[in-house]
């Protein structure tokens, strides 16, 4: 039985589609946890609700207008992370403008489908993921998200640092904290919208923020946390698809389940300090002299 299923997997694994999903979640895994390393640092959880919103109301612009869909969601979301920096003053507003556009972003698709008379259910499709459909667009879109992010991260890492570890100190230090935040918010957005063909929307931590959850426990700088976060991120996509691919399971829900079996073996490790997650991000900064 076991040997009929691994030959089986050896099929499947030469099927096209499969092995732009594979691709797919490859790239994902070297970008995607960086960004919730950055959700964590900002503590901008809502982040990922407020996105799903807006890529609904790109995608019934899509369908609207007849544009590519996904496009449109995505450059939804990059306006919309673009559009909240200057409300994001403090910490707090981040969080409070991340609930304004999610309130406005789901009454905006909403209106949009009605009045239009477009068929809502390719819209909220997009609820569920279809990883298996991943086109040459969306390895595109995820390809420069893997060189994108990390490449910011390295760049401006002290500056990242800094504003991670603490926004008035970053400010004090010279670090153009608007103009990183919005650079930041416009990762993440759309980080998100490139994710939810691969997972759904629902189901988008499973590639975000549950592979920076499990890192922040293991790193001891923002360095190392981001390097565990892409490692346990590469880990979790390959076996989590690999794993649906075997068991013929939906593999959005199998990627979460596995992301989530980590996050919750590495919790149960001894702690071998006691830190906050910020107070760590500042150790690897480089002296300013």
């Amino acid at each position: 039985m076991t040997t009929l299923a691994t030959a089986d997997l050896g099929e499947l694994l030469q099927l096209l589609p499969v092995q732009r999903a594979g691709a797919a979640l490859l790239l994902a895994a070297v970008g995607l946890p960086v960004i919730g390393v950055v959700i964590v640092g900002l503590d901008i959880m809502p982040v990922r609700f407020a996105m799903m919103h807006v890529a609904l109301l790109g995608i019934a612009v899509g369908l609207l207008t007849g544009l590519d869909p996904m496009l449109c969601a995505l450059v939804a979301c990059a306006l919309a992370g673009a559009g909240v920096a200057p409300l994001a003053r403090t910490p707090d507003g981040l969080s409070g403008a991340m609930g304004l556009l999610m309130s406005l972003a789901i009454a905006a698709a909403l209106l949009v489908l009605a009045v239009s008379g477009v068929n809502a259910s390719g819209a909220f499709a997009l609820l569920w993921g279809s990883i298996l459909s991943v086109g040459t667009p969306d390895l595109v879109v995820l390809g420069v998200l893997a060189v994108a992010v990390p490449g910011l991260f390295w760049w401006r890492r002290r500056e990242i640092g800094l504003l991670l570890y603490d926004r008035e100190l970053a400010l004090c230090s010279g670090v153009p904290v608007r103009v990183l935040t919005a650079a930041l918010l416009v990762l993440v957005a759309v980080a998100v919208a490139g994710a939810i063909k691969l997972t759904g929307a629902l189901l988008v931590d499973a590639l975000t923020l549950l592979p920076a959850l499990a890192a922040r426990r293991l790193g001891s700088s923002l360095k190392s946390i981001t390097l565990w976060a892409v490692g346990i991120g590469v880990t979790v996509n390959l076996t989590g698809f690999l794993l649906a691919l075997w068991l013929d399971w939906p593999p959005g829900p199998v990627l979460v389940l596995t992301a989530g079996a980590v996050v919750l073996a590495v919790h149960s490790l001894p702690e071998r300090r006691i830190s906050s997650w910020r107070a760590p991000a500042s150790v690897s900064l480089p002296s300013s002299h």
